[in-house]
């Protein structure tokens, strides 16, 4: 691609960042900052700045600079994405890229204003931003651009988003400010609760990962994890089955449904027949829990499945979206 014509997609998420540019994957990195408290200097991003969470002094702190999908720390956004762009463009930016920037479905216009400021801030000519479920749909390569319904369900970090599409563009949508940062929140609880012992986030997410799963499986796999006990503060070993992550997600799993449930009340009938036999795609992080096509498909009556590159399609799509941008203009966040 000429140096000139340099043209970026940004998945701009709470737990992630993604950046694509055509048909290749560019980075992919925790959205994670470690700064100095004193200076607003940056230290450290990414895998390795998620890696000192919980284990830094006071004088530096690790922050994640977007919360349920939007910026909460608008200088430290727009250092980590001029960081990015110079990293992936060159130091002298003489030829400042364009960028294509995903944002949640329901955004107000300050939140949009925010990300494309911060997106000039941090170097680009020009910025478009686009509603993450179409920059999803797109990614994942769904037939968005005819009459016929489409839906998927987006599972990231800060916010869970279930939209309709049709003819290139967001017929109708959910969006909920919980994600998969509330699915580690309750693990948390539940073993506070249930065995009166405090971990981090860290070690929730973990547990999530190795052992979780959105409904019973066959077998009871096992993790033993290490913690504070709440009565003595000492110290504490505790070994935890699939059954009891399980348990601890049924409440945010509950109100994922619930999202989906009110989708579908506010679909037209003639797209809802489109949906019945399409299925609902799943993406995002949080589509990575086993079994959650599984539970979704009991919960909405309706298949729902895994696409091929989950983690990644929202970030593919806004690359792909800087090409087709003309015939999703009308699409477009207005900036």
């Amino acid at each position: 691609m000429p140096l000139l014509s340099r043209e970026m997609g940004i998945d701009l998420g709470t737990m992630n960042i993604v950046v694509t540019e055509g048909n290749q994957i560019l980075l992919q990195e925790p959205t994670v900052v470690a700064i100095v408290v004193d200076e607003l200097k940056m230290v450290e991003w990414g895998q390795a700045a998620k890696d000192m969470d919980g284990r830094v002094p006071d004088s530096i702190e690790v922050i994640r600079p977007l919360r349920h999908g939007v910026i909460a720390e608008y200088e430290i956004t727009e250092k980590l994405l001029g960081f990015l762009i110079r990293k992936l463009v060159g130091p002298m930016l003489i030829f400042r890229p364009r960028a294509m920037i995903t944002v949640p479905y329901g955004v107000t216009s300050v939140e949009t204003r925010a990300v494309h400021e911060a997106g000039l801030g941090a170097g680009c000519r020009e910025i478009f931003l686009i509603q993450q479920p179409l920059a999803a749909a797109i990614g994942m390569g769904l037939p968005i651009n005819t009459p016929s319904g489409n839906m998927l369900i987006s599972m990231g970090g800060g916010t869970n988003q279930a939209a309709v599409l049709a003819m290139n563009s967001v017929v109708t949508a959910e969006t909920a400010r919980t994600g998969g940062i509330a699915f580690d929140e309750a693990i948390i609880g539940y073993i506070r609760k249930k065995y009166g012992l405090i971990i981090g986030q860290p070690t929730a997410e973990q547990l999530k990962i190795r052992i979780g799963a959105a409904v019973q499986q066959p077998k009871n796999e096992l993790m033993e994890i290490q913690g504070q006990n709440q009565v003595t503060g000492l110290p504490q070993a505790l070994e935890l089955g699939t059954d009891d992550i399980v348990e601890a997600l049924q409440e945010p799993l509950n109100d994922l449904a619930d999202t989906a449930r009110r989708l579908l009340e506010k679909t037209p009938p003639e797209l809802i027949a489109d949906i019945i036999d399409r299925g609902v795609a799943l993406c995002g992080g949080g589509s990575m829990l086993r079994s959650i096509d599984k539970y979704l498909t009991r919960a909405l009556g309706i298949p729902a499945y895994l696409v091929d590159n989950p983690t990644t399609c929202t970030g593919e799509g806004a690359a792909k979206a800087m090409v087709m941008r003309e015939s999703i203009r009308r699409s477009l966040l207005p900036t």
